[in-house]
């Protein structure tokens, strides 16, 4: 990560104020806030036999995720990124990097280790090991959450096996082919969802199910806004399990997305369930 005085248009030269290692992943990250609220988390997932790859693990061990299912492969470099992050207004821009070896394969979570979640939560970016993942999670009856950044090929095929698709409004304008998230709200719900998510970065967030629900952002000094939007999900399933009505999961992961956003790094700022519940007391008008 890089911190800088603003983001540098093409071709400028801007000094680094300071340069971190810190990790994160969108997956990883959302499993560490779960079970900083105190939830069983487990990740399944690869990475490269090196250095940036027990960068990544190390807090979620330490954390208490499970991350037996967490495939190290040789010869394979971890997924990587270098994060600019303005000072001032904490916005990020994201320079990744994916070994295209560095894949989950089908065959990766079993029926028996899905039968013993409450939720799954998948991405696109080993799509069909996620389809595979979200089929079993169907036939056990356990509720899948989708974090979409983009559409891929073939993630009609996922879409139709996901509960509660929460996705970007890049992805939204994207899908539905105008920056319109009611739009892509509602082409997510003929796909099958029980209730879409769009998120609106410090705008909140919007979803929809049998009635369109939209709860604004909640207000916070920001420092870093990366992995805001992996902590919202968490916050989403956190809400779920808490069995709570779709604005109140909503104005949950709100708060816990602008919590994180307080501190710099994308598991900087991750809340514990006392924490997350004195904000939400502190702000009922926001959150």
């Amino acid at each position: 990560m890089l911190l800088v005085d603003g983001i540098p248009a093409p071709g400028a030269k801007v000094p680094v104020h300071t340069r971190l290692e810190l990790p994160g992943g969108q997956m990883a990250t959302a499993m560490l806030a779960c079970a900083r609220l105190g939830l069983r988390a487990g990740l399944v997932g690869a990475v490269g036999c090196d250095l940036a790859g027990e960068v990544a693990l190390s807090p979620l061990r330490d954390g208490g995720v499970d991350v037996s299912g967490v495939r190290a492969l040789p010869d394979v470099g971890t997924r990587s990124a270098v994060v600019l992050v303005d000072r001032e207004s904490g916005e990020r821009t994201v320079l990744g990097h994916l070994d295209p070896a560095l894949r989950v394969p089908p065959g990766s979570l079993s029926a028996e280790e899905v039968a013993r979640a409450r939720v799954l939560h998948v991405d696109a970016s080993d799509l069909d090991a996620s389809i595979e993942a979200a089929e079993i999670a169907r036939r056990e009856r356990i509720p899948v959450v989708l974090d979409a950044d983009a559409p891929v090929p073939g993630i009609e095929a996922l879409l139709r096996k996901v509960d509660f698709p929460i996705v970007s409004l890049d992805f939204a304008d994207a899908y539905g082919g105008a920056r319109v998230p009611e739009q892509c709200v509602r082409a997510l719900v003929a796909q099958g969802a029980r209730f879409a998510v769009v998120t609106l970065g410090d705008q909140g967030a919007i979803g929809g199910g049998e009635a369109m629900v939209r709860c604004p952002g909640v207000p916070v000094p920001v420092r870093d806004t990366t992995g805001a939007g992996d902590v919202f999900h968490a916050g989403f399933v956190w809400g779920l399990l808490q069995g709570y009505e779709a604005e109140q999961v909503l104005q949950t992961a709100n708060a816990l997305a602008a919590m994180s956003c307080r501190a710099v790094g994308a598991q900087g700022g991750l809340a514990t369930e006392a924490e997350l519940s004195a904000f939400l007391r502190a702000h009922p008008s926001d959150a």
